[in-house]
């Protein structure tokens, strides 16, 4: 009866967890156990799936405790040392009924009264010998040791004690593996199927892109698997799976304790409170490649066993031409993979079983197929100022999804690079930079300024100008090179528009792209203009040099000019009048504080004839100051009136003025 089942099924996933299926025979009540790791023991109580495919049933899993191996060992009855063990178990389970057999045929039924140790004399030698002493129906019988030669415990719970101490303490030896135990139950052998999910290493994926002159580019895609468990794949079923289910860790093997309310005698205990547990838009359609095979050859290409990895040889090994080395790829890495879309993920299934043993990892081919691509230059002054990268522009015509992962670029027999692929869905198109092409060089230079004035809006007594800014970046694109070239531009994006510029060939999400076919020895200058909009306002009260700028400047016309000088002449009026008031207020200060003087002189005056003359031109002198006071008073009221009429008729002025002119608009 195999206290295992073997593993029969593996599938990796992208978010860092395993799907592993076992499948084997069970016959009668067998029990089979299985090995975890601690950490491990969380994933798969919440996980695993055990079914009785014959008709029988599963009574119970267990699985070890999470006490440490001391607490566990306390919680025995008996007590084995490492030395002595059965002397010293002897004497731990006194009046335990065991079945001894002394020699080879005498049977004794008793309960163990004890154990001790007598001297013997052996030749000269006196020896201590240990004795065991049974009861005997009535009588006491007394056994050497070691002419028992076998011991039956007869009581259940001494016997289930020894078990338990002994189990516990083999568990002990792997002390990060614990024990799950399937309790099946059924007549005679049974298929029994058990299934969980693991912590496992994301699985990777590596490429291959063969090109050759005048035949479609070559993909070739190997996944690496990694198994860093403690027992082998031996001829597995292996699926790997594209995408990102959830996927968490929950402790359900620590166990879990409730602190119990205290219901005190006599007292009323008060409820526990409740606690509430790619490109951006569309794209243009990149030319149509060179033909590079035959129609006749894009057949996908077929499979080889899984520890064999001919991609890592040296191309050159590989024989003579480029379709040799082309049909050596393909008998080499002979591809049988599966391929299907599991909702929102997709699945490589690898259609040949596949050996892996434990701590190692392998190589397997998943895609060996031909694609729609073409070499091409792509320039981002970001990536590299002064030269562009050679590309592979590759559209994803395989029919899979490809997962991201690095790309190795091999041009006829020689290595010419290396790249990052994304992932890409079915007809996805990116470009693949690989290498930096020196034999093409890009200058660039930048220039701002503010353009002319397109519009100019007069309202509410303000006038408000708008132009634009103006952004040139200008490229020289040189092809030093004697073969011509296809380079694709990248221009950042922004909140600014183009203006004078054809439309982008491409828009990103960072970038418009601009497509450039190179001759040999090509020179070719490149502008990208751009505009953004800029405004200023002025308040109309302005002066009359003012009012002729705006007039010859065309932010407004001869109507609203002649209310501008309305405006002009009611403001220089409405100064005159304030000017007028601010010198009668510094007047009547005036007269204020003189007047203060001479009432202070009056005061001051005794009685007799030379002070009362005094102080006759001192009353008189306030009377004409009086007079002149009166006067000012009257003047301010009618300097508050002009200004009260010269502010409205400043406001009807400023309200009766309307413009708008469109100027020199931007195009694009």
């Amino acid at each position: 009866m195999p206290s295992s089942l073997p593993i029969r099924r593996v599938v990796l996933y992208k978010h860092g967890v395993g799907y592993f299926e076992r499948q084997g025979k069970v016959e009668g009540h067998d029990t089979l156990h299985l090995d975890f790791k601690a950490r491990d023991m969380n994933d798969v109580l919440k996980s695993m799936t055990v079914l009785d495919l014959s008709g029988g049933s599963v009574s119970a899993v267990s699985y070890d405790s999470t006490k440490p191996l001391e607490q566990l060992l306390q919680e025995a009855t008996v007590r084995i040392p490492e030395d002595g063990g059965l002397t010293a178990l002897l004497a731990q389970v006194r009046g335990a009924r065991v079945r001894v057999r002394v020699g080879k045929e005498q049977h004794v039924e008793g309960a163990i009264v004890g154990l001790e140790r007598l001297p013997l004399t052996e030749g000269k030698v006196a020896v201590e010998r240990p004795f065991l002493t049974l009861l005997v129906g009535a009588s006491l019988r007394t056994f050497d040791v070691l002419d028992v030669a076998e011991l039956t415990f007869l009581d259940d719970a001494v016997r289930a004690d020894l078990e338990f101490y002994l189990a516990t303490v083999l568990s002990s030896y792997k002390k990060d593996t614990k024990r799950v135990s399937v309790l099946t139950s059924g007549e005679g052998p049974r298929d029994l199927f058990v299934s969980y999910v693991l912590e496992a290493p994301v699985w990777k994926t590596s490429y291959r892109i063969l090109l050759e002159e005048g035949e479609k580019p070559l993909l070739q895609g190997w996944a690496v698997v990694d198994n860093t468990g403690d027992e082998d794949w031996e001829q597995v079923d292996l699926a790997l799976i594209a995408g990102l289910p959830v996927s968490f860790v929950h402790d359900l093997y620590s166990p879990r304790y409730l602190r119990r309310p205290v219901v005190e005698v006599r007292t009323e205990a008060a409820a526990a409170p409740v606690i509430p547990e790619e490109s951006f838009g569309a794209l243009a359609e990149a030319p149509p490649a060179e033909p590079m095979m035959d129609d006749g050859m894009e057949a996908e290409m077929a499979a080889a066993p899984v520890m064999a990895a001919p991609a890592a040889m040296p191309m050159r090994a590989m024989g003579g031409g480029g379709l040799v080395r082309r049909e050596a790829l393909g008998r080499s890495a002979d591809v049988k993979t599966v391929t299907k879309e599991v909702g929102d993920l997709f699945e490589y299934r690898v259609d040949h079983p596949v050996t892996v043993h434990r701590n190692q990892s392998a190589l397997v081919p998943i895609l060996h197929r031909p694609f729609e691509g073409r070499r091409v230059l792509l320039y981002n002054r970001a990536t590299r100022e002064k030269n562009p990268m050679a590309c592979i522009e590759l559209k994803n015509t395989t029919g899979l999804t490809l997962e991201g992962g690095p790309v190795t670029v091999m041009d006829a027999d020689t290595y010419v690079g290396e790249a990052m692929l994304d992932t890409l869905k079915p007809e996805d198109r990116r470009f693949v930079p690989y290498a930096v092409e020196l034999g093409c060089a890009v200058s660039v230079d930048d220039t701002s300024e503010q353009g002319p004035v397109t519009r100019a809006v007069v309202a509410r007594g303000l006038l408000t100008v708008e132009f634009f800014f103006l952004r040139r970046t200008h490229y020289v694109l040189r092809n030093k090179s004697r073969r011509a070239q296809t380079l694709y531009l990248e221009h950042p994006r922004t909140d600014w528009r183009l203006r004078d510029t054809r439309a982008p060939d491409e828009t990103t999400d960072n970038f418009w792209r601009f497509l450039h076919e190179l001759e040999p020895g090509a020179h070719v200058d490149f502008t990208v203009t751009e505009t953004s909009p800029g405004q200023q306002t002025y308040m109309l009260d302005a002066s009359l040099d003012q009012v002729g700028y705006f007039l010859s400047s065309g932010f407004i016309d001869e109507r609203v000019a002649q209310g501008l000088r309305e405006v002009a002449a009611l403001r220089g009026k409405l100064h005159q009048l304030m000017d007028e008031e601010r010198r009668f207020h510094e007047e009547r200060a005036r007269l204020f504080e003189d007047q203060k003087r001479i009432r202070a002189n009056i005061d001051s005056l005794k009685s007799g004839g030379p002070q009362r003359e005094l102080s006759d031109r001192f009353v008189a002198r306030l009377n004409e100051q009086e007079d002149r006071l009166e006067v000012i008073t009257r003047e301010l009221g009618r300097v508050e009136q002009g200004k009260r009429e010269a502010q409205e008729a400043l406001h009807q002025t400023l309200q009766t003025l309307s413009f708008r002119a469109e100027l020199d608009a931007p195009r694009g």
